[in-house]
Formats: C-alpha cells, structure tokens, sequence
C-alpha cells in the first residue's frame, strides 16, 4: 500500500470548527489509525500519526492568518513541525510569496501536499533542518504547539530564538503546554480551540499567539 493510499483510508477529508475555510484529510477515532500507523511502523519505520489531527496550534494559527491575512501577505512562509500543514496551507491561501511546511515524517510531508491539493493551493515541502544554525530562507517562521516534550523544547526553542535574532519573525502558537516559554514573548492573540478528549484531557483549548523576541 502507497503512503497516499494509507492516508485517504485511514481518514476523512474534513474541515475544523475553528477553521471551517480549509478542508484536511483527518482521523476521526484516533485509536483505529493510531493502531494502522503502529501496524505501519512495523513495516515502513513510520512515525506517530501527529499528521492525522488538526493540533490546537495549528488550528489558531491558521485562524489568525485568514482573520489577519496582510501579516502574511507576499512574505516566505516557514511552517515547522507543520503535522496536517493547516497553517501552512491557510498562508498560501492568503497570498504568502513562497510557502514551505517541515516535518520529519515523510508520511506528514505526503498529507500536507494532499490537504495543499485539497484546497487548490501548491506550496514546498521538506524534511529535517540543521537546528544548529538560523533559518534565513523565510520572513515568517509559523510554529505551533510544539513545546509538548522538554528536551525537544529546549532544542527548538533556542532555535527559533537564533532566527528571530537573524531577522525572522517567529510565531509561537502554544495550547498551554508545560514547556513553552514565558518570556521574551509579544502576544498576537488568543483563541478557544475546540479539541476531542480523545486527543486532549478537555473540550476546549485556549492557544496563545505571541511573536518571539531573540532574548
């Protein structure tokens, strides 16, 4: 079975009720396709199905994008750890000059341009970065809730850092995470995300938009 086979079988193409403008491919019970991906993992070295979910990051992201479409505008666009690629797609659609969603999962990077196709948008896409070094082929680095694990955290946060420091502006879209940062932090917007307990332990998340400053 092909990757692009794996993922209309296991998902449903839908739209979020915080973003109902893009339609994604989506798992709607998380332990079917949870299940089919470890089946999967056995045989192709895949990863978790983060992909197969519209995270409350993302969601927020996206939403602030279509509601505040010129801060995007003809910019370079970097979504990171893009997962489904909802904001990515959302700053395509509003006009971003060149769009790339980053994910270390091929299976991700293969939704993301499924869901891009979906909603009539094109956009690149591409695997690993060096965190080692800033991030100077962007104007704007979207990141969503991506501060879930600690050691990762670090990592990542002292990257975004470095790039906003070179000159990037850097959104951090966090759900309340326990790693996230609380300082050096300009808030753009909140936003009440609804969620599944399925995914979350509550109905409704609360995410923090804020642009990163290089301290």
């Amino acid at each position: 079975m092909s990757n692009v086979d794996f993922i209309r079988e296991q998902t449903v193409l839908t739209a979020t009720a915080l973003v109902p403008e893009i339609q994604l491919y989506q798992g709607t019970e998380i332990t079917p396709i949870w299940q089919q991906t470890e089946y999967w993992l056995r045989i192709t070295n895949t990863s978790p199905p983060f992909w197969a979910f519209a995270w409350p990051g993302g969601q927020a992201l996206a939403r602030h994008i279509l509601d505040n479409p010129i801060a995007v505008q003809g910019r370079r666009v970097l979504d990171f750890a893009a997962g489904c690629g909802i904001a990515a797609i959302t700053a395509a659609k509003v006009g971003a000059k060149h769009v790339t969603a980053c994910d270390i999962d091929p299976l991700a990077l293969q939704a993301v341009q499924m869901n891009a196709a979906a909603n009539q948008v094109q956009l690149e896409t591409v695997g690993e970065l060096d965190l080692a070094k800033p991030y100077k082929k962007a104007d704007l680095i979207l990141a969503g809730d991506v501060c879930y694990q600690q050691s990762m955290s670090v990592t990542i946060m002292r990257w975004l850092r470095s790039c906003a420091a070179a000159g990037v502006e850097v959104w951090l879209a966090d759900p309340g995470r326990a790693y996230a940062p609380t300082d050096g932090l300009e808030e753009l917007g909140r936003y009440l995300v609804p969620v599944s307990r399925e995914l979350e332990d509550r109905d409704e998340r609360e995410v923090i938009i804020s642009r990163l400053t290089s301290h």
